[in-house]
């Protein structure tokens, strides 16, 4: 009977600890929120992809987003250079935002949002976990960083490991059909 005392103060203390932590929960508040932004993302997109790291290429860029799933769900469909290449879905996991990428790699990987700011427009997802992944070293998104700048201005970069290589892919996306702004 003391053993069973002993070991439930030990998990009321943990959880105590945990609850107390400013920063515990912190992602999670903001995860509904941070979905509801990128739903406003629907619509067609345009722009171009620079490559940096191990691997170098630019090149222009096309996107779609709609929502599915009855509005659980915002999908990501990046075609380069005409080709469809990757699709990223974002969406709930509980209290957790996630994203599974569907990778020119042909891998699945599997995000969690490790940062959200939506006060900076800032998504930050770092790998859980991938289908498709043949070895740890096999080419594939380790991270993902959004930047939602405006209604009509957004960046993604691709954090990709091969190996011991690594490289990012940034994407600079406006919505189609929008002029550019005038600078001043």
């Amino acid at each position: 009977m003391t053993r069973s005392i002993a070991v439930w103060r030990l998990l009321l203390l943990a959880f105590l600890a945990c609850a107390g932590d400013p920063s515990w929960g912190d992602v999670q508040e903001d995860a509904g929120p941070a979905l509801t932004q990128l739903r406003a993302l629907a619509g067609d997109w345009e722009g171009s992809y620079a490559w940096s790291g191990a691997r170098t290429a630019t090149g222009t860029v096309n996107a779609t987003y709609y929502g599915t799933g009855n509005g659980s769900s915002v999908v990501e469909n990046l075609t380069m250079e005409g080709v469809p290449s990757m699709t990223s879905v974002y969406h709930l996991d509980g209290t957790d935002l996630r994203v599974t990428h569907f990778c020119a790699a042909q891998n699945q990987p599997r995000l969690k949002a490790r940062a959200i700011d939506l006060s900076k427009g800032e998504l930050d997802f770092d790998f859980v976990d991938a289908t498709n992944l043949l070895s740890p070293d096999a080419p594939h998104v380790y991270g993902i960083e959004v930047r939602l700048l405006s209604a009509d201005h957004i960046t993604l970069t691709f954090l990709f490991s091969a190996g011991d290589k690594r490289s990012k892919e940034f994407i600079d996306l406006k919505r189609a059909g929008h002029p550019p702004a005038i600078k001043r």
